[in-house]
């Protein structure tokens, strides 16, 4: 029986993903700050762990909880909508903090299991707005921008171990709570200058029909964790679909 760790699954993608997984009967450590048990359903292939991926003693003590894996799956991540102008340097890095070397930070943590075994998938999840830049998401977008290129690099030094890294790009998802959790950094973050440039843009953002769900997401990951003739970039969702092909 395959195990698979997902972080950041109190909800959206996260949650979706490791219900995909203990669907498929794959042994799930599913991990989040809090840990929740009641979020999925009970099982003795489900393991509920606390992590903090900002926190370096918190993945070293969720690392060797879960034991040996055969996926990694980074879905933890803040959002954040802001002009870079109203952006104070301390929530860039908090932004960065997880959304990037957070991520890192887990796949150094469980990269010696993986090579010594000559084994291992490890999935990144990033955001279409990497494939059409959109305004107000500057500091966003540069985040898992980096993870993009830091993906594609690390996917070349860990050939050699036949360690595979893939990459998820989801498009918007407005069943998530993706601007509940960017609320807290989003205090002053539209000076008055950009009033009218996020008048104009936010009603098209809701006007738009073609959005990503969980579901999506999580096939895409079960995709890339399952199959090792898939793309390094697969993108998830109506619209991340849309952007991916017209880039």
């Amino acid at each position: 029986m395959k195990t698979v760790l997902i972080t950041g699954c109190s909800s959206g993608f996260g949650l979706e993903t490791a219900r995909y997984f203990l669907d498929r009967d794959w042994q799930v450590i599913a991990t989040m700050r809090t840990p929740r048990e009641d979020l999925l359903p009970h099982s003795e292939r489900l393991r509920v762990l606390a992590l903090d991926i900002t926190d370096p003693e918190s993945i070293r003590q969720a690392v060797e909880a879960a034991g040996p894996l055969d996926v990694l799956v980074n879905n933890a991540g803040i959002g954040m909508l802001g002009a870079l102008e109203g952006t104070s340097m301390e929530t860039a890095r908090e932004v960065f903090e997880t959304n990037t070397l957070g991520t890192m930070a887990m796949i150094q943590a469980v990269l010696p299991q993986f090579r010594q075994r000559k084994t291992g998938v490890i999935v990144n999840v990033t955001s279409s707005v990497t494939l059409k830049s959109l305004p107000l998401l500057s500091v966003y977008t540069a985040s898992k921008a980096a993870i993009n290129a830091f993906t594609e690099s690390l996917a070349l030094e860990l050939r050699q171990f036949n360690v595979r890294v893939n990459l998820v790009l989801p498009g918007r998802a407005p069943e998530t709570r993706f601007g509940e959790n960017a609320q807290p950094r989003m205090h002053n973050g539209i000076p008055e200058a950009y009033a009218d440039l996020a008048q104009n843009v936010f009603p098209g953002w809701a006007q738009s029909t073609a959005v990503t769900r969980a579901l999506d997401v999580a096939e895409a990951v079960w995709h890339a964790a399952n199959d090792p003739a898939c793309p390094l970039r697969l993108a998830a969702g109506a619209d991340a679909v849309a952007l991916a092909g017209s880039c």
